[in-house]
């Protein structure tokens, strides 16, 4: 096997609560779902030790390798099992800086592909993937899950029915760091988390779909007025809930069918980007939603 080809999946928070803090994290209770938008990692089988990453789409091109989690998360494969390199190449359609974990994902599909490619034990990944950043250990799998420490502490749920969802991206992003800097200056935690699941344990979409809520929201309103407004752009279609993913800027509503989530993009007629969306899950009996193809 020479060739690896992965997709990488973008996630929603669903909920997220910051329910307390270390000296170097903040703890959160979130739940969180993958969706079918995905970035597309190519692993190439090398003969020397050399990890080679380029990036295509969204502006990526210009992220140094330095701070790529891409680049890192081969690295870090390669030292820890002492096999050859790749040649990586991720082509983006997540966008950057929206909350929807893309930095993370790439890094969950490098370590998936070269785990396939030089035949490592998923099993094995999670330590390097906590490593890489808070959601890469549990976007190796995905799903549905209620993630809690800084959010590497990851409780696979069970399954509940797909969401249709509608995501807005405003045009300017949002940084995690000035967001929770914000977050401190009052540092109210929220317990939207815990109501929400009841609900969804229940089978009670629609009323769950109410109760998502993000405690990192108001800091977000003030760095970056546009999520506030995209927000309100899709309260107005009437969807059973809307909510904002991680630290921003992207923002999302929860509708009953595909066909509403259409309906209601076909007549949005603000300034962000816009995707419909639907919730993804492993295959019964599968470890990991991640499609992988040599």
């Amino acid at each position: 096997m020479n060739t690896v080809r992965v997709n990488a999946h973008a996630k929603l928070n669903l909920t997220l609560d910051v329910v307390g803090r270390t000296e170097e994290y903040h703890l959160i209770d979130s739940l969180a779902v993958t969706v079918d938008l995905a970035d597309r990692v190519v692993a190439v089988r090398r003969k020397d030790g050399r990890v080679i990453v380029t990036m295509h789409g969204m502006g990526s091109e210009s992220i140094p390798p330095e701070e790529n989690n891409a680049q890192r998360a081969g690295e870090a494969f390669v030292s820890a099992f002492g096999t050859c390199g790749a040649d990586i190449t991720v082509y983006k359609n997540i966008p950057v800086g929206a909350g929807l974990g893309g930095s993370s994902a790439d890094a969950a599909g490098v370590l998936n592909a070269l785990a396939k490619l030089y035949g490592a034990e998923k099993k094995e990944l999670k330590t390097l993937a906590d490593g890489l950043g808070s959601d890469t250990g549990y976007l190796l799998s995905g799903g549905f899950c209620r993630l809690t420490g800084r959010g590497e502490q990851v409780e696979r749920l069970g399954a509940v029915p797909p969401l249709n969802l509608l995501l807005l991206v405003p045009k300017e992003g949002v940084s995690t760091a000035e967001c929770y800097k914000i977050y401190d200056t009052f540092a109210k935690n929220t317990a939207y988390t815990p109501r929400a699941l009841s609900y969804l344990r229940t089978g009670d979409t629609q009323w769950a779909a109410r109760l998502f809520a993000n405690g990192l929201y108001p800091a977000v309103a003030k760095l970056n007025p546009a999520v506030e407004e995209a927000l309100g752009e899709l309260k107005q279609f009437s969807p059973w809930g809307a909510g904002m993913t991680g630290s921003g800027s992207g923002v999302f509503a929860v509708f009953e069918t595909r066909e509403l989530c259409e309906w209601a993009k076909s007549r949005y007629r603000g300034k962000c980007r816009a995707y419909v969306l639907k919730t993804t899950e492993p295959k019964e009996g599968a470890k990991s939603l991640y499609s992988v193809e040599e």
